[in-house]
């Protein structure tokens, strides 16, 4: 996330070979309900605290590193654009922050366009792309497109507006759209992931006998796969539940596959452990990945229940170990 938020509110630090009037900032204004005597301004290897009056005034000279700086009144803390030249207002309310905040004089324009794009940032969440990256793809290339609308006129349309400020957002505004649209894919499946009434991707592995058991050959009853590995403690502990479940739900329609993950270098120890413990049901081992990564499984045991037609009741089915499962079952009619 941390390169969206720089993409966003470009806090970057541009050198500028234009000639200067001055070289310094020239800055001024004042604070309603101050929280206390001193205005801290923060850049690049730059700190200056600056007194604020009693009547919340406050006037300095700044010699700056051309770009965004961080200000803070106490405990409120925001930016503000500078650069060597600009003679600037700054006024605002600590109790109506950042309504109250304006700015006049010069780099007063390039500062109201940030201020109202920070705004705009906040206003529809741009800072947070899981909001976006859970939108189905219809609807966020909408919401995509009416951003980028939104962004281009208000740069388009800011008024004196500092030309490196504009070349540097105009690039951002790109690269936001970049950003979105290559990590849409990948981001909407994992905070998606595989939904109840999905299609379940299929799998086709061996058996301890070495013969093909697929999602396919069990069609037309409900399938709950345990995803494990040899290694995996927390596995191990669900092996006398699951025992239990097979028995009790040997003579219903439903057939209970358990998927190992061992490396193809374990395979010795997947086939010893499932003697040595007597596993029942269905015990396969991967061959690939193509299940696992399907279903964005990042951690085991995992345990999926599939329906009838190979649709997805539940991608993250309770443990053999949790009542619920049973419950879930019996509402099936298992």
């Amino acid at each position: 996330m941390k390169i969206l938020i720089t993409l966003i509110l470009a806090i970057t630090i541009s050198s500028c070979s234009k000639p200067q009037i001055k070289d310094y900032v020239s800055i001024k204004g004042s604070i309603v309900n101050q929280n206390s005597d001193t205005l801290t301004i923060l850049g690049k290897d730059f700190k200056k605290e600056i007194k604020v009056n009693e009547d919340g005034t406050y006037q300095d000279t700044l010699k700056v590193i051309d770009g965004f700086h961080g200000f803070n009144d106490g405990a409120l803390q925001a930016f503000v654009y500078l650069k060597n030249g600009y003679d600037i207002e700054m006024n605002f309310d600590v109790n109506d922050f950042p309504n109250s905040l304006n700015f006049n004089g010069t780099g007063a324009g390039t500062n109201k366009y940030l201020n109202e794009k920070v705004a705009y940032i906040k206003k529809n969440q741009l800072d947070n792309a899981k909001v976006y990256f859970e939108l189905e793809k219809p609807e966020f290339d909408a919401r995509l497109a009416e951003i980028s609308t939104s962004l281009s006129d208000l740069l388009e349309n800011a008024d004196d507006l500092d030309p490196d400020v504009y070349k540097m957002e105009k690039d951002n505004n790109i690269k936001l759209a970049e950003y979105y649209n290559t990590n849409f894919e990948s981001e909407h499946a994992k905070l998606i992931g595989l939904r109840k009434g999905d299609p379940s991707p299929k799998f086709n592995y061996p058996n301890t006998k070495g013969e093909k058991v697929s999602l396919d050959d069990l069609k037309g009853k409900y399938v709950y796969v345990d995803v494990w590995a040899t290694w995996c403690g927390p596995c191990k502990t669900q092996i006398p539940f699951l025992k239990e479940l097979h028995k009790d739900y040997s003579d219903k329609n439903i057939s209970i596959v358990s998927l190992s993950i061992d490396k193809a270098t374990h395979k010795d120890k997947w086939l010893q452990m499932v003697a040595d413990e007597e596993l029942t049901g269905i015990q396969i081992m991967a061959d690939n990945d193509d299940f696992a990564t399907a279903y964005n499984i990042s951690g085991i045991p995992r345990f999926i229940l599939i329906d009838p037609e190979g649709k997805i009741v539940d991608s993250n089915a309770p443990r053999p170990s949790d009542p619920k499962l049973r419950q879930l079952f019996e509402s099936l009619n298992l």
